[in-house]
């Protein structure tokens, strides 16, 4: 009977614990993928059939392969070992799945080291806010916060609601683009590209592919996290130094001296403070030791290249999509990816770099500790998931590394053991490509969008925006276009870094095997001039690419900075009128202050007016081409333009 009753009452226990030890071996993982009834704007199945013929990209080139020839005399080259790609449903569902779904393992750096979900911020009112929505869906996931927090001047309570700005669609019981894992013990949150490339309609609450999530509250939720130092390369902290307290927390350097760390609390406090002024919407993906955060762009790339707000990503498949793609990965969710190019771009000895980023690192099994004699680098390849490659997430050394390249301009590519080199990104590419806008529910007259047509030619607006994405594909210096010039200027200290650009073929295994085949990346196409000025290098101030104009109804407020914004009454101009006020832009007034040069100047007014949007570089200034009285044209023929741009599909 003894052994009964203990059989009995130990018998959850013994679940509980098998269940424990379950979790840790099968490591469980979930993110939110859509069915198409979901979607508002799905891809249509003859281009994920890849029908019509099979298709390849070609270092850029598309080629088609129809039955009886190809548009190839040599069709050898049709070969992965020569550089092609088949583009067909595999790879385009391959494409969609990991655009949800992959996180090429960032959940590490954004958890384990970032703590993005450890500070006021957490999972369980994530979870508690999702749940109250009971299905429903929101473009704005509003969570309560777990504790009090207090950012430069501003006190935030617990208790208090914040905007988050992270999606959930309607039958969804988790946020669009934020998958879940359950490792070492522990839940763990990632970032897939549909958390900022996808977002939810204010009225259906179903899903957009490609569409920007235009008020993702990125700057606010790194600020909330507990060691958004690690993320000082994005910000405005120019010198480490001036955060140095105590003389005695020190680190063995690269050449066997020893350094100073800033203090945890003081960096933080000051990167904390710079994070929370980006504006909803936009993020700042460069190390330049400037706050200078652009918006996040959309996916509807087909014919848009060069892809960046630069076009620094125009090597490579899918005439540097997938250059682009991988920089998001390698470089914007894994700080500690750039150790090799720390002292020439930040002006830090590696082992520093190494030891802030992870001197307060959220989970205690990946913070150093100063007093443990080991250099950071050593201390992390005790713990790092992914050895072999700098940092913590998936990635390979491409055969140029440790040089920059025009198809690596961080160095790194990101791949997957499993999976062949560049396989993942160059689906997303393809996929990307795919997609289109939604329909317009408004309807607008035949004749209207006639007039507005000819306004566009008239206006030469032509000059600039032509062909299928509405753009020539070309690069304008900054101080032509005249907007902000702070960004275009973000990536000039890699000119020293770069090399040949050289890549594995496409059919290469992961991990990479000795003897892999290297393919020269053919870039010869490409104007050096019009590099020079995507990369601010030499005397150049760098440029801003011509933007495509597909899908503007989705992607207000507008210019690289985001700066044009207008809410749906003309008086709530500018950032401080709009997203500072909880207001969403709307797309035609924010379009209307793009080309009417009296609602521009108040816009620029209302910007200017704020102390905080100067310290991080919006303005909303800059590409001047009026089409209003000014210029000759009656409200009527501008009325009429903005309903064509916002037609484009």
């Amino acid at each position: 009977m003894k052994r009964k009753r203990w059989l009995v009452a130990g018998l959850p226990v013994l679940l509980l614990s098998a269940a424990y030890v379950l979790l840790f071996w099968w490591e469980p993982e979930y993110a939110y993928v859509p069915p198409a009834s979901q979607v508002m704007n799905p891809p249509s199945d003859a281009r994920m059939k890849g029908e019509g013929g099979q298709e390849y990209d070609l270092w850029g080139q598309t080629i088609t392969k129809r039955e009886g020839g190809t548009m190839l005399a040599d069709t050898a080259m049709l070969s992965s070992g020569n550089g092609a790609i088949a583009i067909d449903e595999a790879l385009l569902k391959l494409g969609r799945k990991a655009m949800y779904k992959e996180t090429f393992g960032n959940e590490v750096f954004l958890t384990d080291i970032v703590g993005i979900v450890d500070g006021p911020l957490t999972i369980r009112n994530m979870a508690k806010a999702i749940i109250q929505l009971k299905g429903q869906g929101t473009s704005n996931l509003r969570v309560e916060l777990a504790e009090d927090v207090a950012i430069g001047d501003r006190v935030y309570k617990k208790g208090e609601m914040i905007d988050t700005g992270i999606d959930v669609p309607k039958g969804a019981y988790a946020p669009l683009g934020m998958p879940v894992k359950f490792s070492q013990g522990r839940l763990k949150v990632g970032i897939s590209c549909m958390a900022c490339h996808a977002t939810v309609d204010r009225e259906t609450k179903h899903v957009i592919e490609g569409a920007p999530n235009s008020d993702l509250n990125a700057g606010l939720v790194l600020a909330l996290a507990t060691n958004t130092s690690a993320y000082f390369t994005h910000t405005d902290v120019e010198n480490v130094a001036k955060f140095i307290k105590d003389l005695n927390r020190t680190v063995p350097t690269s050449d066997n001296h020893t350094a100073v760390l800033p203090d945890p609390a003081a960096l933080e406090k000051a990167v904390d403070e710079n994070l929370a002024k980006w504006p909803p919407g936009n993020f700042d993906s460069t190390i330049d030791m400037a706050s200078n955060p652009s918006q996040i762009p959309d996916s509807f790339t087909k014919g848009g290249h060069p892809y960046g707000w630069s076009g620094f990503a125009a090597a490579g498949p899918f005439h540097g999509l997938s250059a682009f793609s991988n920089n998001v990965h390698a470089q914007n969710s894994d700080s500690l990816a750039q150790v090799e190019a720390s002292p020439e771009l930040f002006g830090l000895d590696k082992e520093v770099y190494l030891g802030i980023l992870l001197q307060n690192s959220a989970n205690p099994r990946y913070r150093y500790d100063p007093r443990s004699g080991l250099k950071p680098s050593e201390f992390l390849a005790k713990v790092d998931p992914t050895p072999g490659v700098p940092g913590v997430n998936e990635m390979i050394k491409p055969p140029s590394f440790p040089n920059l390249t025009l198809m690596a301009p961080d160095g790194l590519f990101i791949s997957s053991r499993g999976f062949k080199v560049g396989e993942q990104v160059n689906g997303m590419a393809a996929f990307q490509n795919t997609l289109v806008p939604p329909e317009r529910r408004e309807k607008t007259k035949a004749d209207v969008l006639e007039l507005g047509r000819t306004v566009f030619q008239r206006a030469q607006c032509i000059s600039c925006h032509s062909g299928e994405a509405f753009t020539n594909n070309r690069v304008i210096s900054s101080a032509v276009i005249g907007t902000e010039p702070s960004r275009a200027k973000a990536l000039k200290k890699t000119e020293r870094l770069f090399g040949p650009t050289t890549m594995f073929a496409p059919d290469t295994p992961v991990p990479v095997p000795r003897g892999a085949k290297v393919l020269e990346v053919l870039t010869g196409h490409l104007d050096p001039e019009q590099m020079k000025l995507a990369f601010a290098w030499g005397d150049s101030p760098g440029g801003y690419k011509v933007k495509g104009l597909i899908g503007l109804r989705w992607t207000a407020p507008y210019l690289h900075d985001g700066g044009v914004a207008v809410g749906p009454d003309l008086a709530q101009v500018g950032i401080p009128g709009a997203f500072m006020q909880g207001v969403e832009p709307d797309p035609a007034n924010s379009l209307r202050a793009l080309i009417d040069k009296k609602l521009r100047q108040q816009v620029i007014a209302a910007n200017e007016q704020s102390q905080t949007l100067k310290e991080v570089h919006v303005a909303g200034i800059g590409h001047e081409h009026w089409v209003d009285s000014t210029t000759g044209f009656t409200k009527e023929q501008q009325d009429a333009l903005i309903e064509y741009l916002l037609s484009l599909k």
